[in-house]
């Protein structure tokens, strides 16, 4: 396969011009280019090839732009706080056995919110030291399953607490070391983001609120199971603002002292995540070295201001880190015009295997594969295939004249695609291939619709027919 790595000029909404320092601001993923055929390669692999060899709806991973967003993010920290620092992966964004590994290879951490994302990351090689388990409803099991393994948990309410209390005691007594916990709390901090990803503002069902924060600490001050080595809080998701992260500091430096006051060895500040990525041209996200260097800076002022020495600071990106590092292709089917209303174009995936349309009304950018650089001439709604008449992936886009058969590609699916997809209409989940130097990795296999039928279960008293 032959590919071009000259700078291809090409009209927007296409783009080739690529900031390899915030992959975030960019729309494509970094190794972007136009084979000699003028067709949209990553990775080095050309879109038509993997469609081909995979089938479509296909998810592809650029690994080059994968590490390339760990590394800003582990090098923006280094160069801009003073103290330890370490970047968790939010790994509900993209959770497979593969971008652990990439992940952990990288040197970040890892978060995970259920048994599944947990198991997915100690499997996948992430050391349980810099693992930790978040989430505002955890079972006994996934408790069990985090203290024995020596996550770090983190408490998010009451109830944590008290199954923590039952599971925990006999563990420290077989010799393992107290659970370490890190206790989340909402900061009361309002962002610009949709309602459903606001999670700083009082109104939340995360976290415990401020003024239960003392209450509290005092508790696990008798508790010898536990070890509180941390403080949480996170303010949102898809956020361009930088103002609420440097108000969070503050915030965060007033319970670091309160707890350190009460006896508690907190050495880990965690300000969660949140940095926005370009989804569409307008789209205008800081840079990460940017969203890091101002929460270094405020945390480090917050802290010197109060006299605390420096805790480790942790964040933990996940739609900042993945998603311009995937693409998803399709293949285009039918097209219904309805004259001077919309042209439909419709494909063969949709809400399924990107429900953030549906949900959040999210905006993405997209490009023929043979034809990126084509002229748009046409402005169409691309419909997925279920049977939902919300079932739209792109509301009145630009794209060149397209008919079936054709590979429509979707930029920024990353993050939040292949984690909130389902298998609505019985469709089966795509495949999901990793891509790097003209090699393909398959890392998620393609279900098969027989796959759908392997949990079913048929009672024998419905099994006559007729």
């Amino acid at each position: 396969m032959v590919i071009s790595r000259e700078p291809v000029a090409a009209p927007r909404p296409f783009e080739l011009e690529r900031d390899p320092l915030s992959p975030n601001r960019n729309l494509t993923p970094l190794t972007t280019a136009l084979d000699a055929e003028g067709a949209l390669s990553v990775g080095g692999c050309a879109l038509r090839d993997l469609a081909r060899n995979y089938g479509t709806p296909l998810y592809v991973l650029d690994e080059a732009t994968l590490r390339g967003t760990c590394r800003a993010y582990r090098e923006a920290l280094a160069a801009h706080y003073p103290g330890e620092a370490l970047a968790i992966y939010a790994s509900k964004a993209n959770s497979s056995l593969a971008l652990t590994a990439l992940v952990a290879g990288e040197g970040l951490g890892l978060d995970a919110v259920s048994a599944g994302e947990l198991l997915t990351a100690l499997q996948g090689g992430m050391p349980a030291e810099r693992i930790v388990l978040h989430g505002n409803n955890k079972s006994r099991e996934e408790l069990a399953l985090a203290a024995g393994c020596g996550v770090t948990v983190v408490i998010d309410n009451w109830r944590d607490l008290e199954l923590l209390a039952e599971l925990a005691p006999g563990l420290v007594e077989s010799g393992r070391a107290p659970v370490r916990l890190m206790l989340r709390f909402t900061p009361g901090i309002e962002c610009h983001t949709h309602e459903y990803i606001r999670t700083g503002h009082l109104d939340s069902k995360f976290g415990f609120d401020p003024d239960q924060l003392e209450a509290v600490l005092r508790h696990l001050v008798g508790c010898p199971w536990a070890r509180l080595t941390g403080l949480h809080a996170h303010i949102g998701s898809q956020i361009f603002e930088l103002q609420p992260h440097r108000d969070l500091a503050g915030v965060m430096a007033d319970a670091l002292s309160l707890a350190r006051s009460l006896g508690h060895p907190v050495s880990d500040l965690n300000v969660g995540g949140g940095l926005g990525i370009r989804y569409i041209a307008s789209d205008d996200p800081p840079s990460i070295e940017s969203w890091v260097r101002t929460v270094a800076e405020a945390v480090a002022a917050a802290c010197q201001e109060r006299g605390l020495d420096l805790p480790r600071l942790l964040c933990e990106p996940g739609r900042s880190l993945v998603a311009t590092a995937g693409v998803t292709v399709y293949e285009v089917g039918s097209r219904k015009d309805i004259p001077g209303l919309r042209t439909y174009l419709s494909v063969d995936g949709g809400m399924s295997d990107n429900p953030r349309p549906i949900t959040y009304q999210s905006q993405y950018t997209a490009v023929l594969a043979d034809r990126p650089t084509a002229e748009a001439t046409e402005t169409v709604t691309v419909a997925g295939k279920h049977c939902e008449s919300g079932d739209v992936l792109l509301k009145d886009v630009a794209l060149p004249p397209a008919t079936s058969g054709d590979l429509l590609v979707v930029f920024a699916t990353g993050a939040y695609n292949a984690s909130m997809g389902s298998n609505y209409n019985r469709i089966p989940r795509p495949a999901a291939v990793l891509v790097h130097e003209g090699l393909a990795d398959l890392v998620q296999r393609r279900e098969q619709p027989e796959d759908l039928l392997r949990y079913d279960v048929l009672p024998e008293r419905l099994r006559s027919v007729g």
